[in-house]
């Protein structure tokens, strides 16, 4: 019963917001990555340090694991992935804020392919991975078991990924469209 108030209070809450991002969403002069600044710049100062990373990380795991005892269950694993699934329908998620007739490059988006838009196109990669394959990554001593220091460590990789120009922190010019050089 805790599990599924403190997941309808995540939803209520990505709901109360709905309507900003929404006319956001809509805006063709979103700048991509604002809505991640947003969210995971802590201080505000307009940069995502890995300790702000590590941070967010670390509260995220707490907002998951409903039952406290510092590590995944299955039944929280598939809390995060019906977490994920709600903010797909509620228009969040990866790309919400491409701008109107912007279409995702190839291999990106929600897959219109063979799985006709059910997931298939992305399936195993990123957001759209079952959480608790995404979990196996992080599973620093292989006991089966994510803790929250497994899941806080996994924060320098995801960091990195995420800091495309390398200089130690994720701006907004660590977004957009990948420059070839």
């Amino acid at each position: 019963m805790t599990r599924v108030l403190k997941f309808a209070t995540i939803v209520a809450l990505c709901g109360a917001a709905l309507p900003a991002v929404a006319q956001q969403a809509a805006d063709p002069a979103v700048v991509p990555g604002q809505a991640f600044l947003a969210q995971w710049d802590l201080d505000g100062d307009g940069q995502v340090t890995l300790a702000e990373a590590r941070s967010h990380r670390a509260d995220i795991f707490a907002m998951f694991d409903s039952d406290g005892d510092g590590s995944f269950s299955a039944a929280e694993l598939a809390g995060i992935d019906e977490f994920k699934q709600a903010q797909l329908e509620a228009g969040m998620g990866p790309g919400h804020q491409r701008a109107e007739g912007v279409m995702p490059r190839a291999g990106m988006g929600r897959g219109m392919g063979q799985g006709q838009g059910q997931g298939q196109g992305m399936a195993g990669q990123g957001f759209f991975a079952p959480a608790a394959d995404q979990m196996l990554r992080l599973d620093g001593n292989g006991d089966g078991r994510v803790t929250q220091a497994e899941f806080v460590a996994g924060s320098d990789r995801w960091f990195a990924m995420r800091d495309r120009t390398g200089d130690g922190v994720v701006t907004l010019a660590d977004f957009g469209p990948r420059r070839r050089g």
